[in-house]
């Protein structure tokens, strides 16, 4: 993905340990993690930062290095069982207030010739990604304009 808008390379970034089992320093019961995982999606907080604070506070005080490992389901997985996913993808809404951002700098600073193109760029990432989802995660008539992009984050 990181070759998508330029010629230079993309850098490379450390992998997950290879592992099949969860740790015996975290033991915590799978119905546990799902339910602090519901828990968490109801006070507002997407699947990545869910991910980070299992990691980081755990459950009921034992840190939970790998939601997949200890369920054997995903975070979004969990979410989905129990209607509490998200109505569009977290990476699809990430990159629209990232381009509603963009948009509202380039109406102030209309010379910005720079961000000029990271606005195409991120819309252009936007229609590639909701091109991917149409008709499974987000809706069939699902088109991106700037308009709709700030009616679905005010949601």
């Amino acid at each position: 993905m990181a070759r998508m808008h330029t010629r230079r390379r993309g850098s490379s970034g450390s992998d997950k340990p290879a592992t099949d089992e969860t740790p015996e320093w975290s033991d915590v019961d799978a119905e546990d993690i799902e339910s602090r995982v519901v828990e968490l999606a109801e006070q507002g907080h997407d699947p990545s930062v869910i991910g980070l604070k299992l990691r980081d506070e755990g459950v009921k005080g034992v840190p939970v290095p790998d939601v997949k490992l200890a369920t054997d389901k995903k975070i979004t997985e969990i979410l989905e069982e129990h209607d509490a996913d998200a109505d569009i993808p977290e990476d699809l809404r990430n990159l629209m207030s990232q381009a509603i951002r963009l948009r509202e700098h380039m109406e102030e600073n209309g010379q910005d010739h720079q961000n000029k193109r990271a606005l195409q760029n991120t819309e252009s990432k936007i229609r590639r990604l909701a091109n991917y989802y149409r008709g499974d995660e987000i809706d069939e008539e699902f088109t991106y304009t700037y308009e709709n992009a700030v009616e679905y984050l005010e949601e």
